[in-house]
């Protein structure tokens, strides 16, 4: 990873990281938890897959990196930005893997949020800090197939954008419950 690979990863993990928090800052416990349909995720279902996803693509990124980085194909490289176009884009709805869907791990939105905060800093730390070189290791994605350790941590800043669309979408849905009233100051 150069220099400005870094500098990219550092602050997509950081705007994204803002954009997540301030969308779910100041919400009431029935708007945490509203679902918008049957088989629709509520924003602590968001929240908590995003988070699930990172503590276990972190672990990855950390088990790979112990081991000397490989040879990898150059056409690797190109999905930089196909990811950057295709993770975020909402007008396909994917099925999250078994192990990355929401379980109510987290069942008081602060734990929650202390927990995305928690993986989000390693996350964070790691891109800073790291000398492994990211491009030589590789993991197969599901849908996008093999991809470089780089391009691992680029997609957790993409996800969480995808996913915080998606919790734009559950507060536009019509039956999202206000907001609390708060009493007049005197």
């Amino acid at each position: 990873m150069n220099d400005q690979e870094r500098k990219l990863a550092a602050e997509h993990l950081r705007a994204s990281r803002e954009r997540l928090l301030g969308l779910v800052s100041d919400l009431t416990a029935e708007q945490w938890r509203f679902h918008p349909g049957q088989g629709r995720w509520s924003i602590a279902d968001c929240l908590e897959h995003v988070t699930r996803v990172e503590n276990r693509i972190l672990g990855i990124i950390q088990t790979k990196t112990q081991d000397p980085p490989q040879p990898v194909a150059p056409d690797i490289r190109e999905k930089d930005s196909f990811l950057f176009q295709m993770v975020p884009d909402r007008t396909e709805r994917r099925q999250a893997p078994e192990m990355a869907r929401p379980v109510g791990q987290w069942t008081d939105a602060r734990e929650l949020l202390t927990e995305f905060e928690k993986v989000r800093e390693a996350t964070s730390r790691l891109a800073a800090e790291t000398t492994a070189d990211l491009r030589g290791y590789i993991h197969p994605h599901g849908a996008f197939g093999d991809l470089d350790c780089y391009q691992w941590l680029l997609l957790l800043g993409l996800h969480s954008e995808r996913h915080a669309r998606q919790i734009e979408e559950v507060k536009a849905d019509r039956a999202f419950p206000p907001a609390a009233m708060s009493a007049p100051s005197a």
